[in-house]
């Protein structure tokens, strides 16, 4: 009983810490202990397996929590597939098409817990399990997140939302600022959430118009190299992909705000968190201070992962993660 009451009490404590008042409600560590108590175990081996045949999903999923979560709130509505009634999923938008992954793993992760727990586990608590197993393993077991469960499943799907609701690579520090706190995420956890750039791979048509067309702080070396990759104009038909991190680019590490210091990033949105004193502080700590980020990383996604929590008869628990019940 007193375990009991010290995990609730601990949940409490980090939810208290969000600002939007519907974050959190309903959400429990050890949400499936009774009703599905192998889920989290099935999630992590289906997310292993991708992994380790290629790491790119590894990165795809920590990105798919992520363009989840920012539209509608975490609630599984990027997983929506097209349909005759609903054409133009959050899915088919720009933002996310065609870049976004990890779709497949979410799929088998889902098939794998409906033979055990059928119509039990929510997808987008799947999503959000898969993006911590995902950097549990891509961090060398260094970041270990407290993923608390019980998400509902949307079922609102739209593109212009993702357009409306994801902040471009193209913002500035005070625009990324605005968009975090819109979601209850101060500039340290934007910041800290920033990091997850230092994997994945991104199309040159996100940064050669604002980063290698015209002049900006890019590190010539690199502008060079990246020039050598991406073609002047890129197009849907000839726009190659370049690693996000060129140093490490398969781990999930501090090494994101090493290169912003060298100046060797994609994003205007990344060299922009050296135009405020307050950002910068938050890179040079990053960048210096060993585990610092890590840590920092595991606490930011636990709140990320708790935007506009659907209860209730706000949502459901699909039986296919891709389409509404």
């Amino acid at each position: 009983m007193a375990a009991a009451t010290s995990m609730k009490v601990a949940v409490a404590v980090a939810c208290a810490v969000v600002v939007l008042a519907t974050a959190c409600q309903g959400l429990e560590l050890g949400y499936y202990k009774y009703s599905c108590p192998r889920v989290e175990a099935i999630v992590r081996d289906e997310v292993k397996k991708f992994i380790y045949k290629d790491a790119g999903v590894g990165a795809g999923l920590i990105r798919l929590v992520f363009h989840d979560c920012f539209v509608q709130g975490c609630d599984g509505s990027v997983l929506l597939d097209p349909t005759p009634a609903n054409p133009n999923p959050e899915k088919l938008s720009p933002p996310n098409f065609p870049s976004l992954r990890g779709f497949e793993v979410i799929d088998a992760a889902k098939d794998a817990v409906e033979k055990v727990c059928p119509g039990v586990v929510s997808c987008a608590d799947i999503v959000a399990f898969a993006a911590r197993d995902a950097a549990y393993f891509l961090s060398r077991f260094r970041v270990k997140i407290n993923v608390p469960g019980g998400r509902l499943d949307g079922r609102r799907s739209v593109d212009s939302d993702a357009l409306a609701s994801l902040p471009p690579p193209s913002f500035n520090v005070n625009q990324l600022i605005s968009a975090f706190a819109s979601k209850g995420l101060d500039a340290e956890d934007m910041v800290i959430l920033s990091g997850a750039h230092t994997i994945g791979r991104s199309h040159c048509s996100s940064f050669v118009s604002d980063r290698l067309a015209v002049p900006s702080d890019i590190n010539g070396g690199f502008a060079n190299f990246l020039r050598s990759r991406c073609p002047a104009n890129p197009t849907s038909a000839n726009d190659p992909t370049v690693n996000q991190d060129i140093v490490t680019p398969n781990a999930l590490d501090n090494q994101y705000y090493k290169n912003i210091i060298a100046h060797k990033v994609l994003f205007a949105s990344d060299t922009t968190l050296l135009t405020s004193p307050t950002t910068a502080k938050i890179v040079a700590e990053n960048a210096n201070i060993p585990g610092w980020w890590e840590d920092k990383f595991a606490k930011a996604f636990v709140k990320m992962a708790a935007i506009e929590v659907k209860t209730g008869y706000q949502g459901e628990i699909r039986r296919k993660c891709r389409v509404v019940n």
